[in-house]
């Protein structure tokens, strides 16, 4: 899907006018399916954008794999017709910053595509992020007892990079003898736009159990212990981190025509795609306390990043993290690992949504909002639990299975609805159980800023609100994602002296939406039984374990 949005604002038409130069900062998101690209003033408004879609490839189970060339191909294209949609000049533009998924590029030693399968052609060498290959590997580190899990709520996840690097030395040997480096994607695409190799401190705090405020911020003894003892000799991640924000350097030649810039744009330190989407909504308030604030980046999975002044240890929320998106302030994320994915899902197992076409979504939400606004639960029986790809939060279970209850034969529309209907509330739910691990943790969340594609949903944004009791607040800004990396592009550049200044002028709220007290009875049942399911399923995988 390609988009274009163009705005000219007062200011900017006034300084045009008058013959002054106006500072331009693209911010470039690398989701799962396509990237993107928006181009923004320094006062935060969008003045074009673009999309590209990305190949991904399904090997086996478990197995998602993508291609770096493909990935940077896309971004080059989205950027080329942002630009040509603002209408601004390419020796504009000052500076650019990447978002990415948390998915991991390998290269070999010459810097080319390494495959991340045996059995792969040498272009799939990024292993995507909700690529599973790794459980064997991440329980092992969990097993470790290594202080290192302290810092990501205690348990390994698949999802990060230690597992998946591991699974490539241990099951794909011959990669492993050829490796030259190892990039989150996010520092990727830095290099590949300036040549320089260095880090955000982002993603290898997240991801590859880096400790940035440690003095010695790799642990020696946890990298021995699984065997990545080479770690850092095999994937070139020392132990100097660039802040968010912080200048890599400027475009390459080559780049730059890849890009239809110019070798004077500067790219800045980057992050992961969610952690962009917090500061892109959070980026207002940050000179200020934000106990009660949570943002939520909701698509085809769920984040959720809250931000506290000191280190705080959840059980079963990654973090705490020192400066992944902001320096200064420590990061709590968790989240659900499919969520909109969920909703594709149900759709492809009821019969009824083939009818309904490429608006089953909108027609769907629409017929629940009806039921739902006249103060009725569509479907008190039918409960879900939404862990279809395990658990990521608050319980830290890759093995997590989903569940339906309260299944007749009904195959009607009507019984679509009500599917979709309890789908809905159990991601919602989701939502509300771990703002609960937080809040009895030092947060006193109350309100979230709400972005992704689940924001463009009326039906899910007033869901959000009356399931968890919380204020929900969109961004001023119709790219929050994208924003959060033109703020990183607009510090690096040097036209603000920090992304707390930054966010003051760029970062904006948006529509806030209260939650309706009177439906907090009904969700408060359907949250209890939520809850009791999740006992049952433990349960039921005791006495399986017992009879095996």
């Amino acid at each position: 899907m390609v988009r274009f949005f163009k705005r000219l604002d007062r200011n900017q038409a006034e300084d045009e006018e008058a013959g002054d130069m106006a500072d331009y900062f693209f911010g470039v998101d690398v989701g799962t399916d396509s990237a993107r690209a928006g181009l923004f003033d320094a006062g935060g408004a969008l003045l074009g954008s673009d999309a590209h879609a990305i190949r991904t490839s399904r090997p086996r189970q478990d197995f998602v794999e993508q291609d770096s060339e493909d990935i940077w191909h896309a971004v080059c294209t989205a950027v080329r017709g942002a630009v040509a949609a603002s209408g601004v000049a390419a020796g504009e533009v000052r500076g650019i910053g990447f978002d990415a998924t948390c998915s991991l590029v390998i290269r070999d030693r010459s810097m080319k595509p390494l495959n991340v399968s045996p059995d792969a052609a040498p272009n799939w060498d990024t292993i995507v992020w909700m690529d599973h290959r790794a459980k064997a590997e991440a329980e092992e580190c969990s097993r470790s007892g290594e202080s290192v899990l302290d810092y990501i709520g205690g348990v390994m996840s698949p999802e990060m990079e230690t597992p998946k690097l591991m699974w490539l030395k241990r099951h794909h040997p011959d990669a492993w003898a050829r490796i030259g480096a190892a990039f989150d994607l996010c520092d990727f695409l830095s290099w590949r736009a300036t040549g320089d190799d260095r880090r955000s401190v982002c993603a290898v705090t997240c991801k590859w159990t880096y400790l940035a405020h440690e003095t010695e911020p790799w642990s020696r003894s946890y990298l021995r212990r699984i065997g990545l003892e080479d770690l850092s000799e095999k994937t070139g991640a020392d132990d100097n981190m660039l802040p968010v924000g912080a200048a890599v350097g400027r475009l390459s030649e080559a780049a730059a025509e890849e890009l239809g810039l110019t070798a004077d744009c500067i790219v800045g330190a980057g992050l992961i795609d969610a952690h962009a989407g917090a500061l892109g909504t959070l980026g207002a308030h940050l000179d200020a306390s934000l106990d009660g604030r949570l943002a939520v980046i909701a698509g085809t999975s769920t984040c959720t990043m809250g931000l506290a002044p000191e280190a705080r240890f959840i059980k079963g929320i990654w973090g705490p993290y020192s400066g992944a998106v902001v320096d200064g302030w420590w990061l709590n994320e968790g989240g659900q690992s499919i969520s909109g994915a969920l909703f594709d899902y149900i759709l492809e197992l009821h019969p009824a949504a083939r009818d309904l076409g490429g608006e089953a979504h909108r027609t769907l939400s629409q017929r629940i909002m009806e039921i739902y606004e006249a103060g009725q639960d569509p479907a008190p029986r039918l409960h879900v639990l939404p862990d279809f790809h395990g658990n990521r939060s608050p319980l830290a279970d890759a093995e997590a299975l989903g569940v339906i209850s309260g299944l007749s034969t009904d195959l009607s529309d009507e019984s679509l609805v009500h599917l979709y209907w309890a789908t809905a509330c159990a991601v919602a739910y989701g939502l509300r159980h771990i703002i609960e691990h937080m809040n009895a943790q030092g947060y006193t969340i109350d309100t979230l800023h709400l972005s992704g594609g689940h924001a463009a949903s009326p039906f899910l944004r007033k869901l959000y609100a009356d399931a968890t009791g919380c204020s929900v607040v969109l961004s001023g800004n119709a790219e929050p994602v994208l924003l959060g990396s033109a703020m990183v592009a607009a510090t690096a550049a040097g036209t603000y002296a920090s992304l707390a200044e930054a966010g003051k002028t760029m970062a904006t709220d948006g529509l806030t939406l209260e939650a309706n007290k009177t439906a907090r009875l009904l969700h408060n049942g359907r949250y209890a039984a939520f809850l009791q399911m999740h006992e049952h399923r433990r349960e039921i995988d005791r006495m399986t374990q017992l009879d095996a």
